[in-house]
């Protein structure tokens, strides 16, 4: 099993990030929420958006992860000095981040692992893209991964569920979201779920008594 989380923030999916850590085996991290963890590790990421007061959180999710599922974070990025359409953006290694530059998307090589990663997989779980979708050239990773995720849901070969607003717009940008297994536009919802919460709406419909229909009541 492969997880994707991306967007900006890690305080918000914190809940999500430790509990998926003992269901998946595989945890793919992009976004604003990469920069984070690489911040933690020392990555000088320039410009960036980063959550650094999470930093000591970062450390421990991968220190917690260790034995049990494999993070994947950026080995390369997109950076620009401006967030706006059609910006010079160049791919480099992390190493090579510019004090006045802003990661902006994930790069070609690490695309080209989390493509193979999904291939190695029997089921997707995404939310949140892997850049700044809605400002092209930085659209590409998210568009090249939900291709990839889509064409194996399509020929059976992996079973893709996908949630959260900025998620389906990604799918949507990328013309994929009809071929995902599951798409939710559910956000909070979602994220409560994949941690195993009880949602008010699913049980609601769940059977009153045990072995009735879920249309009687006690």
């Amino acid at each position: 099993m492969l997880g994707i989380a991306g967007g900006a923030k890690v305080s918000t999916k914190l809940g999500l990030r430790q509990t998926l850590i003992a269901k998946l085996d595989k945890r793919a991290i992009g976004g604003g929420m990469a920069n984070t963890f690489l911040y933690a590790q020392g990555v000088e990421i320039g410009g960036s958006l980063a959550e650094k007061d999470m930093a000591d959180t970062a450390r421990a999710i991968l220190a917690a992860a260790k034995g049990k599922c494999e993070i994947l974070l950026p080995v390369d990025v997109v950076v620009a000095k401006e967030v706006k359409p059609h910006a010079d953006a160049r791919i480099c290694g992390l190493d090579e981040i510019g004090a006045d530059e802003k990661i902006l998307d994930a790069g070609e090589k690490t695309v080209r692992k989390l493509r193979e990663a999904m291939k190695h997989s029997h089921t997707l779980i995404w939310n949140g893209p892997l850049g700044v979708f809605e400002v092209p050239p930085f659209d590409q990773a998210t568009v090249i991964a939900a291709q990839e995720a889509a064409e194996l849901a399509k020929s059976g070969k992996l079973v893709a569920v996908a949630g959260g607003g900025d998620t389906v717009a990604a799918l949507n940008h990328a013309g994929v979201a009809s071929d995902f297994t599951f798409v939710s536009t559910a956000g909070g919802a979602f994220l409560e779920w994949m941690e195993g919460k009880a949602l008010p709406g699913v049980e609601a419909l769940k059977p009153a008594c045990p072995g009735r229909s879920w249309k009687r009541s006690c």
